[in-house]
């Protein structure tokens, strides 16, 4: 049995996981990190058994608002970057940092056990077999885009076509010359709607409820960036939504004009939809708004409004659920679907167990989950220069757990909103919280 009694295991070798090894050993903490692929890059590496991108995928967020703070993005680089480009980019930000070295591929977290005392008995399954070793803290980077949410419907099962999941879509060419259906409305939902609507004989999207769609550029400037400027006057929520709704009517116009129904909802009540191209296959009459399906009958797929189609292929972009295979579910505290944590990262009871990027931004991710790491090694460092100081810091983490920087905005209870955090809001706490430990 291998003993790492003062090490931290991280794992994931994906955008989080690698941001959470370069800031633990930027404070000199001892850090091993374990990749079940045999590359790394997580849900960025197309063709991996864990990642849900597909041919196709390109951010929803710009460059400034996606790259690590301490790794700009090359000059060079799109507003917004395919997935090839941003697994190039995860690729030199492990290598310029030293991470590409310490990385066990093909090794997967089989069971994480506390011990008496603290810590992790931990069983790992590798290339040469099972190991078995102890760690100090864990930091679980494994993501939250991979165990597909499933609805069913009756007469599902007899369908006569095929249905498959998001999770399983990975070219265009899935969809030639099919009747599709694309059950969903998130922005992976609306990618291969579009899709559809250049490539399948008919295609049929199919919503719960009407949305908001936010255009990619605006005045000819990425859309995440006007944004940040409105945010950043600090007007009340009610009037940015204001500004934000009637930005969208004057540039698309009614959406009932195309066939969709009116918005039940205020802008920024749910997670962004960013799709310019949409509403233009919409209204070139190659893509059919649907409502929810009511019904599957032989090859036909009946809608509550009554209207059926036939189908040869469903496509259900319906998401993800959360899940941590590994951990016993008595370590987290899950409430409706979810673990309540402490800025989405501290584990209320325990002050050796941390999730890293758990949360479902408006903007981009890197930098929020940089952050999130940098207090998580904030906090060790803390642990082991002033224990005393650390048990204090755990004393506000049990007292503000489950709190949510949403700006005030209530979103509509939906399993996309578990995670859902409002960036500008969220990382001035990050901010707050790194400070406060830094001093502490």
């Amino acid at each position: 049995m291998a003993e790492h009694f003062e090490r931290v295991l991280v794992v994931g070798a994906g955008s989080s996981g690698l941001a959470a090894a370069k800031n633990l050993r930027e404070r000199g903490l001892a850090v091993d990190v374990v990749e079940r692929e045999d590359d790394l890059g997580g849900n960025w590496n197309f063709g991996k058994s864990g990642s849900r991108v597909y041919e196709s995928t390109q951010m929803i967020s710009s460059k400034p608002f996606t790259q690590y703070p301490d790794f700009p993005m090359p000059d060079d680089a799109p507003d917004y970057l395919h997935h090839s480009q941003v697994l190039a980019y995860l690729r030199r930000y492990a290598h310029h940092f030293g991470l590409d070295s310490i990385i066990e591929f093909e090794t997967s977290l089989q069971r994480c056990e506390p011990r008496p005392g603290g810590g992790f008995e931990v069983e790992l399954a590798g290339p040469e077999g099972t190991e078995t070793r102890h760690y100090a803290e864990v930091v679980v980077a494994n993501g939250h885009n991979w165990f597909p949410k499933q609805p069913t419907y009756p007469g599902q099962d007899t369908f006569t076509g095929e249905i498959i999941h998001s999770a399983e879509y990975k070219s265009s060419d899935q969809l030639d010359g099919r009747r599709v259906v694309v059950v969903g409305a998130g922005n992976t939902g609306c990618d291969i709607a579009v899709e559809a609507g250049i490539r399948a004989a008919s295609t049929q999207h199919s919503t719960r409820r009407a949305y908001w769609y936010a255009p990619k550029y605006t005045m000819g400037k990425p859309s995440d960036q006007v944004s940040d400027i409105v945010f950043g006057l600090r007007l009340p929520t009610r009037v940015v939504q204001w500004l934000f709704e009637t930005t969208a009517k004057t540039v698309v116009g009614r959406y009932e004009r195309v066939g969709l129904p009116t918005p039940d909802h205020r802008m920024l009540e749910t997670h962004p939809i960013v799709n310019q191209q949409l509403l233009y296959y919409i209204s070139h009459g190659k893509i059919t708004p649907r409502p929810d399906i009511e019904r599957f009958d032989g090859d036909e797929v009946v809608f509550t409004d009554g209207t059926s189609v036939t189908a040869d292929l469903v496509v259900f972009a319906t998401g993800y659920l959360i899940r941590f295979p590994f951990l016993d579910d008595e370590l987290l505290q899950w409430r409706d679907g979810r673990p309540v944590l402490f800025r989405n990262v501290f584990t209320p009871d325990r002050d050796d167990l941390f999730i890293a990027g758990l949360i479902q931004p408006d903007s981009g991710q890197f930098c929020l989950v940089h952050w999130q790491t940098v207090m998580i090694a904030e906090f060790l460092d803390l642990k082991r220069r002033d224990p005393a100081a650390a048990n204090a810091y755990l004393q506000r983490v049990r007292e503000h757990a489950g709190e949510r920087s949403d700006r005030g905005v209530h979103l509509i209870d939906s399993t996309r909103h578990y995670v859902e955090v409002e960036h500008a809001e969220y990382i001035e706490a990050l901010a707050d919280e790194v400070h406060t430990l830094a001093n502490a």
